[in-house]
């Protein structure tokens, strides 16, 4: 039987979720089937179900050079959508070799399956050109994120996390279904693209009141000021892993739909809200690294640092042009690398040492010098030191705001990554400088899955900071894709 063109598109489109879609009914299939020794081996199917999305998505499933409508006009198949799928899919196949051999975690098929529920979510949200799909698949993202912060049942801190969670997401999602309910009121459609003619009809003080709705469910996403309270506590109580997913890959897949929607709902009022993301941009920015300066918990660090780091993305992102939203994409690209990084290392050592304390990281640099190497990659990427990704990342970020016209969004920018830099400086004197004689000769044990992890990451981290001319095309072709 010979398939329409229009539902060939479709399925070639769909080729990663359905994929994922599959592993996770494997998953569900073999933790019933296989004993509590071989749960283990849940953690490599799904690595290798999510590496095969990937293969797949770009042998067969590659957008054409005109973005096209598919599943009924509810998603777009294009670049940039693309480009998200396998920031979102590397993201979850490292995040599935670092939970491997966590305890509570690596031998629960729960923990695999929630995690590719959510990483199709993910993709689906990158992709929505629905306003009906797009709060579905927000939904879909973060209802099994809620239960992954508070996964482990007998720590309180992980239950206070995962309570943490869902109460402030579902208070952000509300207020951003209400603006989607007042989208369709104003423009009698839910596709984006034609409630975008609608929105430009209205009122400015109606398409404001709007934008500002949907404002606080997407800004709770990407942890930006000031709806950034709730990380902290949800980083600290999640399992390391988790953690790492969700300021990496959930923030990235929040940037996606607030770039989309932003950039397709308002063009026409797009003086008054890139001020006003201007404004969020500082202010995350300043007050992440102020409140991670005094921190002495590793997660609550990197969690006032996530902050920051959404704070930077936002510089070029006020450019709303194509160099812009290229270079917010290849910075997303780069601090994934880098913060899964940080967070992998922080999940090593709490399982032998269990503390997350920063004074316990004393030491580490004899303990074991290759993990203490990967913690200094991580860092100093996040504070944007060459050669690593994360210089590069800063640079195109801010040379973007530049030529935008931002100068002064640009200096506070630099001024906060000096800022930065003292305190990433200042856990890594710990780890080379501090001494501690009782637990230098202690062992710690590195798995096969987080040491290749860890390798593939920090190689990423240099390649893209030595290379990162194909990563930066690909980015570029994915940014036009909004134009």
């Amino acid at each position: 039987m010979n398939i329409p063109a229009f539902e060939s598109s479709m399925y070639l489109a769909l080729v990663p979720e359905i994929t994922l879609l599959v592993t996770a009914l494997l998953v569900l299939l073999f933790d019933a089937l296989w004993d509590e020794e071989k749960r283990r081996n849940l953690g490599w199917l799904t690595f290798g179900g999510v590496v095969l999305a990937m293969v797949l998505a770009f042998f067969i499933g590659q957008p054409g050079a005109t973005p096209e409508l598919v599943w009924g006009g509810m998603l777009r198949h294009d670049w940039l959508a693309f480009t998200f799928a396998l920031i979102f899919l590397f993201g979850a196949a490292i995040t599935a070799l670092l939970g491997m051999d966590v305890s509570e975690l690596g031998r629960r098929g729960e923990f695999y399956i929630l995690l590719l529920v959510s990483t199709i979510g993910m993709m689906l949200m990158a992709a929505s050109a629905d306003v009906v799909m797009l709060f579905l698949a927000i939904e879909t993202t973060s209802i099994p994120l809620y239960i992954l912060a508070g996964f482990f049942r007998k720590d309180d801190k992980s239950t206070e996390a995962g309570f943490k969670y869902l109460l402030f997401g579902a208070m952000a999602s509300s207020v951003m279904l209400y603006g989607f309910s007042l989208v369709y009121g104003f423009t009698g459609t839910t596709n984006l693209l034609a409630a975008a003619q609608g929105m430009a009809a209205q009122p400015l003080a109606l398409s404001l009141g709007v934008l500002a709705l949907l404002l606080v469910g997407f800004g709770f996403k990407i942890s930006a000021f000031p709806l950034h309270f709730w990380a902290p506590d949800v980083y600290e109580g999640a399992p390391t892993p988790v953690a790492g997913f969700l300021s990496t890959a959930s923030k990235a897949a929040g940037f996606a739909v607030l770039m989309r929607v932003f950039m397709t709902l308002f063009p026409v009022d797009s003086h008054y809200w890139t001020t006003l993301i201007a404004w969020i941009s500082m202010f995350s920015m300043t007050v992440g690294n102020l409140l991670a300066i005094n921190q002495k918990n590793i997660k609550r660090l990197l969690a006032f640092s996530s902050i920051a780091h959404a704070g930077y993305a936002l510089v070029g992102f006020v450019a709303i042009d194509q160099l812009g939203i290229n270079s917010v994409v290849f910075y997303l690209g780069a601090y994934l690398l880098t913060n899964l990084a940080a967070f992998g290392v922080a999940g090593i050592f709490w399982q032998v040492a269990g503390t997350d304390e920063i004074a316990a990281y004393a030491g580490l640099s004899r303990r074991k010098p290759w993990l203490a190497l990967a913690m200094l990659a991580a860092f100093l990427s996040l504070a944007g030191m060459p050669p690593f990704a994360g210089f590069v990342a800063k640079v195109v970020v801010f040379l973007a705001a530049m030529q935008a016209g931002w100068t002064f969004l640009v200096i506070v920018g630099v001024l906060n990554s000096i800022i930065g830099l003292y305190y990433y400086l200042k856990v890594l004197n710990v780890v080379y400088h501090y001494r501690n004689e009782e637990t230098e000769n202690l062992p710690l044990p590195i798995s096969a899955p987080q040491g290749i992890a860890l390798v593939v990451l920090a190689i990423g981290i240099l390649v893209v900071g030595f290379l990162f001319g194909p990563f930066f095309n690909l980015t570029s072709v994915a940014a036009a894709a909004l134009f």
